[in-house]
């Protein structure tokens, strides 16, 4: 719960930025050129706007406007499509014009068009070209990335026994378990859950996962352009991934001195050689820049989307205990006390595989999706949306979307089982989102959750110092992304595990 101070002060910080919103839009018209609502008059755009857009519903934009149109983030127009029809219309039918990567003004300083995540153009199709080939590489040789899933939930399990059923902030766990498993890919090792250096990292991928989904960011992506002079939440971050910077540099020269042409070990390894092998053109896409922020992306993406989403689901799990019955059985029906959960095992799991799917749509990590631009003069619905303009595909939109889902408020499994009880697919559910810039590890994330989530549910029962109905769902932070409350969680060890 915020302090009251705390919250005064965004309420008074909310209130001068609707101000300056509606400034920004009065007297000026609707253009033509970008869709309807292009200039909202008299408009009460709040700043939760620019962090969630999830208001959208709450400020009838949609309903005025329908699912394509144009607000001001201060001085820039972007476009925001709502709705599983109008984003998979963008992204997948003019999937090429769409493809073009916009930015994040509080990560700008540091990524500045580098790495596979913010590259654009002929960039951007190279480093996703290796990336996504190196990963299948190297997940599918001596040992596949089901194998590290399961050796690392194993890891986790020890640890978690060690608590002896204490209460626990489950945080550093998941974040331990799913950096390991981009640290095994990429720097071909796992780290201790104790290791100095390896919490050093993940304190300061969390300390900026949150400051970039915080109310302080939301301002600094309006007014970047002013507030970078000053002091504030976009320096922290700054510092934090340049720090991380620094220490996969250090990996990376420690990769050089050991690098066999003739066995890459990893994701650095396979990267030193492709760099080596065009050194000679000036063109070339592959240098450090692009390998250390490239391997930031893959770190921040593999990282905190996983943890927080199982952070999420367990929080659901305390709150809805009879969920939690429910996967037990199913979990000692098909896999029973001892065996290791495996990817065979989700296709006769359809509840629990259900419940996974539900906790990635109720928690709606990334609400207003990553920005996209368009890379061209581009006619959408009737208009012309110019090169360079910002879209903003609002997954919250797909997700809640009460034709789809149907009580889209309430956390409940069924919205994906059929009348049969067996896994149904939904179009709407786009978590990874879709198209080009689908994310880069939606094939890894979805392991992980299945495997993870069963494996400690094998192994243990959950409990909370808060009564089921006492406990609030409510998120620490909505921006870019969705940062859930701290919680306290004992992990009780099942009886035959």
């Amino acid at each position: 719960m915020q302090e009251e101070g705390t919250s005064e002060r965004q309420e008074q910080a909310q209130h001068v930025c609707r101000t300056t919103w509606r400034l920004d839009l009065r007297g000026s018209g609707e253009d033509k050129r970008r869709g309807p609502g292009a200039m909202v008059e008299n408009s009460d755009l709040s700043l939760s706007t620019v962090g969630t857009l999830e208001d959208l519903e709450q400020l009838g934009l949609r309903e005025k406007y329908g699912d394509v149109f144009t607000v001001y983030l201060g001085p820039r127009p972007v476009v925001t499509l709502c709705g599983i029809e109008a984003i998979r219309e963008a992204l997948v039918d003019q999937a090429e014009a769409f493809s073009g990567r916009g930015k994040i003004a509080i990560v700008e300083p540091v990524f500045q068009g580098y790495g596979v995540v913010f590259a654009n153009g002929e960039r951007w199709k190279a480093l996703r070209r290796f990336s996504l080939a190196t990963m299948r590489d190297f997940g599918m040789g001596k040992r596949s990335v089901e194998e590290r899933i399961q050796e690392e939930a194993q890891c986790l399990v020890e640890e978690l026994r060690k608590t002896q059923g204490a209460l626990q902030d489950p945080t550093l766990f998941f974040h331990s378990m799913t950096a390991n498993i981009i640290c095994s890919i990429v720097f071909g090792k796992r780290f201790g859950y104790k290791d100095p250096e390896f919490l050093r990292l993940l304190d300061l991928f969390y300390q900026s996962f949150s400051l970039i989904s915080s109310f302080s960011s939301q301002v600094f992506e309006l007014f970047h352009n002013v507030l970078k002079y000053f002091p504030g939440a976009h320096r922290q971050v700054y510092d934090n991934l340049q720090e991380i910077n620094a220490f996969i540099g250090q990996v990376v020269e420690k990769h050089r001195e050991t690098l066999d042409p003739s066995s890459p070990q990893d994701f650095i390894d396979a990267y030193l050689i492709r760099m080596d092998k065009e050194k000679a053109d000036p063109s070339s896409e592959f240098h450090q820049q692009n390998l250390i922020l490239t391997t930031l992306s893959l770190f921040f993406a593999g990282t905190e989307t996983t943890s927080t989403t199982l952070r999420y689901g367990f929080l659901l799990m305390l709150k809805y205990p009879h969920i939690t019955e429910r996967i037990h059985k199913e979990i000692d029906q098909v896999i029973g006390p001892h065996r290791l959960p495996s990817l065979d095992d989700r296709a006769k799991m359809p509840y629990t595989d259900a419940v996974i799917h539900e906790i990635q749509r109720f928690g709606d990590l990334i609400p207003i999706g990553v920005p996209h631009m368009v890379t061209k003069d581009t006619c959408f619905r009737g208009y012309i949306i110019p090169k360079g303009t910002e879209v903003f595909p609002i997954l919250h939109s797909a997700l809640n979307d009460p034709r789809y889902f149907e009580k889209p408020d309430v956390f409940n499994p069924d919205h994906f089982l059929d009348a049969k009880g067996v896994l149904k697919k939904n179009e709407a559910f786009i978590p990874f989102s879709i198209g080009k810039r689908i994310c880069l590890g939606e094939g890894v994330a979805r392991m992980e959750l299945f495997l993870f989530f069963t494996t400690i549910l094998q192994n243990f029962s959950v409990a909370s110092p808060v009564a089921p109905e006492d406990i609030d769902l409510t998120p620490q932070e909505i921006g870019v992304g969705k940062v859930p409350p701290v919680y306290q969680i004992s992990f009780l060890s099942r009886e035959g595990c």
